[in-house]
């Protein structure tokens, strides 16, 4: 990797009441990339220094080959606030303009909700872009993602009980309460664990979790890395996460009024494990569906629902070329968010959408990152498209080094040697 330039400068700062950092190298070749954070826990602590790319090795590597990052931490940095990245950002490329100077391309970039902000600002002003990097997107858009946390919560609290609210929660301890229902059917017995893998199939939460490791294959191991998801991220559908989103969007945007259960599961990518777990219990899946169709539905307020359409839907509109790269096993945003985007874009022609083997939500290491950052360079700089089959792009991929080869575990809290996994991978129906 080249290694950064000693003469690079940086900035950090506060531009109308957000935080900002800024890198440019000493031979900056007039691109910049601009760089949208996902969402952090409402509840949780700002970053201590505002992060430019997914993988920290990503950003040495563009800096040492001339880019210039930038990345505002938004007004408000935590919670669903990706309607202050579109304002924001913006006014951080103006600012860069003046103080830096005019980049002669800027590329818009992102990762998990940040995914669905960069394409999302980049459609907003697309004179301003010439490309688009997305990574483990919300490109199915916020709606969507918070229709299927309703799901997942609505059929656990469905098939296996438990005394919690699935909209405007009230009481602080609403989350554990979910979460204590599914961590006792992940324990549980068979029929327990059969109604558990149902209720995240509905989301097209995978039975695995561990990013070093290869898929478990006893039906006890998936549902427990399905629990995993659900207790680690998911179970924030009745939380605080809810809860802050709700006050951003006026009252709950979700609903399940209508929605048949059953056309949801037969285009899960966990059907086939579902209907596993289900004959291992001696259970009839019918009889379980017919008691999500039977139980009590959630309607939404429409002034809610309005409002996360019009913040976090991507238009799907692409004058510039755009490259997705996901994980084929993320619990938190499926790899069929891609779908939707795929099926509504007006120019299918500029999109390009890479899938890696392997579980986790953004657990891409730097050389996969990197390479998808390449794909779009080389579409940009001559107009056509690099070969993107799975061989070329690990080749790529693994000529950047072994240091770029590592990912994150959140089971142990450290980064790990993994290989290059890009795939083939044809995703089903996102399913809201």
């Amino acid at each position: 990797m080249a290694p950064a330039d000693a003469g690079q400068r940086s900035y950090v700062g506060v531009l109308d009441g957000a935080r900002y950092r800024v890198v440019v190298p000493a031979n900056w070749n007039g691109t910049l990339v601009v760089w949208s954070h996902g969402t952090y826990s409402p509840d949780g602590q700002e970053p201590a220094e505002l992060s430019l790319t997914s993988q920290p090795a990503t950003e040495d590597w563009l800096v040492g080959h001339g880019y210039a990052l930038a990345a505002s931490g938004f007004r408000h940095v935590l919670g669903w606030s990706i309607a202050d990245g579109y304002v924001d950002q913006i006014r951080l490329m103006d600012w860069f303009s003046v103080n830096v100077g005019a980049p002669r391309r800027v590329v818009s970039a992102g990762a998990s909700a940040g995914g669905a902000t960069a394409t999302g600002l980049a459609e907003r002003s697309p004179g301003r872009f010439g490309g688009v990097v997305t990574e483990c997107g919300m490109l199915a858009g916020g709606l969507a993602y918070w229709n299927s946390g309703l799901d997942l919560m609505f059929a656990v609290r469905t098939l296996l009980g438990g005394d919690f609210a699935l909209v405007k929660p009230t009481d602080p301890g609403n989350e554990d309460k979910a979460a204590a229902v599914i961590d006792a059917a992940a324990q549980g017995t068979p029929q327990q664990q059969a109604k558990l893998a149902l209720a995240n199939a509905l989301a097209d939460v995978p039975g695995w979790f561990d990013p070093t490791k290869p898929r478990p294959t006893s039906i006890a191991e998936q549902v427990s890395a399905m629990s995993i998801w659900d207790t680690a991220v998911r179970t924030g559908a009745v939380g605080v996460t809810r809860t802050d989103m709700e006050r951003w969007a006026g009252g709950n945007p979700t609903w399940n009024i209508g929605v048949d259960y059953r056309v949801l599961l037969a285009r899960s990518s966990e059907l086939a494990f579902v209907r596993q777990a289900y004959a291992a219990a001696g259970l009839d899946l019918s009889t379980d569906l017919d008691r999500l169709a039977a139980a009590p539905r959630i309607a939404p307020d429409l002034k809610a629902t309005a409002y996360l359409l019009r913040t976090s839907q991507p238009f799907a509109e692409a004058p510039w070329p755009v490259v997705g790269i996901r994980d084929t096993a993320d619990g938190v945003l499926p790899i069929a968010n891609d779908t939707p985007y795929a099926a509504r874009t007006d120019r299918p022609a500029n999109l390009r959408q890479l899938a890696v083997d392997r579980a986790g939500h953004c657990a891409l290491t730097a050389s996969e990152e990197i390479t998808a950052f390449q794909t779009l360079f080389d579409r940009m700089d001559t107009g056509r498209w690099p070969a993107t089959d799975p061989d070329g792009l690990n080749t790529r991929a693994r000529a950047l080094g072994p240091e770029t080869q590592v990912v994150w575990n959140p089971l142990n809290h450290d980064y790990e040697q993994v290989p290059t996994a890009f795939t083939r991978h044809v995703s089903v129906p996102y399913p809201r």
